[in-house]
């Protein structure tokens, strides 16, 4: 009976990474309608007090996960940008003074935006910070992440194109019953740009308020996708990202990077790489250079974990979006087997799907297979650009199902990623089913790293051994 078990867990978890048959789910989602929610509503409701802090969010800091930047708009005026914070509810024995600026676009003037640095944090701690004065005063808390450390097990959620509807309401109260610890975003924010003229920036505003229940307690890791560029030349604002970089920072200058558009950083036993679809990424360009760079600082014996974010998925079987990353695919998919990346998350379709461990690196337009093949030291890629905007989900996917997709399904929800250990993960995909979040995708993933080295070790030390055992029997000759 138990060898009966151990084969078939054996049969389960080889399918999980080198399967060949795909699932399409026939699941028809009643959906919420695609539209935003009604400025009014109570979720973007302003906090009371005059001038106080709203849109409130944290994202990690430095490197290594021993700092945080808190982020922050004042509507009426500037007032402090000073964020006081301790151990313990109500005793804030540590300051940190910060900085704010303002932008325009269009006839729209954002309110001031704060950004305060807070370094020096103990791992795996929680602290409680406040911001504003007097009545208009604000608290919350974050905890931070453990020590950096190849079995620090962590959860993160996952979360792709969210927007502002009765959808991602949907989405973002399910991910806050997750458990997951932080959130790993790929792209696709607010859908501001949906709007025109003075209404971009309002419904920026509404987003940061919106998301405020979530971003003010864990750190969110940004990346930008298509909806961010709000390249807008009949209105006069021409300059990309220009929204988001004044409203979301990133710490890109720790690993080293030249924009805040694409960085990195360890969190845990994962080596977190945020790229940037809409930056310029082919041969001898910044980004190019900085992702060449930042793999060699990879050290997976203290982060077993490599994770990469980009907006555009590379490997997509969906109608929507059909190889749209195929230009990024070219440049760096060889880099990603090469460096054995476990997992590439990705948005942009509206929908949800897991590919195998495919590649396609040894096509070379004039020789070579033209076709994913399963490749053990690839990645596994997977879509969640599922997160409930007003565009709507992308409902039909090509057919047939090719070999590389393991499970696809066009509905909204939020995933996430378990890490155990320096081998394992569990990984889930959380489907939005009329309001209840139903687990439907989920496997394990084995860390390409560790667990090939693991195999590599025992070989060598069976060998040693044998060689031991071999020279003694001699020796007694």
């Amino acid at each position: 009976m138990l060898l009966h078990l151990f084969f078939s867990l054996f049969v389960f978890l080889t399918l999980i990474d080198n399967g060949n048959a795909g699932v399409t789910s026939s699941f028809i989602r009643s959906e919420f309608p695609a539209v935003d929610i009604p400025l009014e509503n109570e979720v973007f409701a302003v906090p009371k007090g005059y001038n106080a802090p709203q849109q409130v969010h944290i994202t990690q800091g430095d490197y290594e996960g021993k700092a945080v930047i808190v982020s922050w708009v004042t509507p009426d005026k500037p007032g402090s940008s000073e964020v006081r914070y301790g151990l313990s509810k109500g005793k804030y024995d540590f300051t940190a003074k910060g900085s704010f600026t303002n932008y325009t676009f269009y006839t729209y003037k954002s309110g001031y935006i704060h950004k305060c640095f807070l370094n020096g944090l103990q791992y795996d701690t929680k602290y409680y910070y406040e911001i504003g004065n007097g009545d208009s005063a604000r608290n919350f808390w974050f905890e931070t992440p453990p020590k950096v450390d190849p079995d620090a097990s962590y959860t993160f959620g996952i979360i792709g194109d969210l927007g502002q509807t009765y959808n991602s309401l949907s989405t973002l109260q399910h991910y806050m019953n997750s458990g997951a610890k932080s959130v790993l975003f790929v792209g696709d924010l607010s859908y501001a740009d949906r709007y025109k003229y003075h209404d971009v920036g309002v419904r920026w505003d509404s987003w940061g308020r919106f998301v405020e229940l979530s971003t003010a307690y864990q750190p969110w890791i940004w990346n930008t996708g298509n909806h961010e560029i709000e390249y807008m030349p009949y209105m006069g604002e021409v300059t990309m990202f220009k929204s988001y970089l004044y409203r979301y920072p990133t710490p890109y200058q720790a690993s080293n990077s030249t924009s805040p558009l694409w960085y990195s950083i360890r969190r845990a036993s994962a080596h977190i790489i945020v790229l940037s679809t809409y930056s310029p990424f082919v041969k001898y360009t910044p980004q190019w250079k900085w992702l060449r760079e930042e793999f060699k600082n990879v050290d997976r014996e203290k982060t077993p974990w490599l994770i990469v974010l980009m907006h555009v998925p590379i490997y997509n079987s969906n109608i929507a979006h059909f190889m749209e990353g195929e230009s990024m695919r070219s440049v760096f998919e060889a880099w990603f087997i090469e460096h054995k990346v476990d997992v590439i998350f990705a948005g942009h379709v509206h929908a949800y799907e897991r590919s195998y461990r495919i590649s396609n690196i040894h096509f070379n337009i004039s020789s070579g297979d033209p076709y994913p093949v399963p490749d053990e030291t690839a990645p596994v890629y997977i879509t969640v650009g599922d997160g409930g905007n007003k565009e709507g989900l992308a409902a039909r996917f090509r057919d047939p199902q090719p070999d590389y997709s393991a499970f696809r399904e066009s509905s909204y929800g939020h995933s996430t990623l378990e890490i155990k250990n320096r081998t394992h993960a569990f990984y889930h995909w959380n489907r939005n089913d009329d309001g209840k979040k139903v687990k439907i995708d989920s496997c394990v993933l084995h860390n390409l790293y560790w667990g090939q080295n693991h195999q590599q070790r025992k070989s060598n030390q069976y060998r040693l051994r044998s060689l031991i055992l071999n020279r003694a029997s001699t020796a007694q000759l």
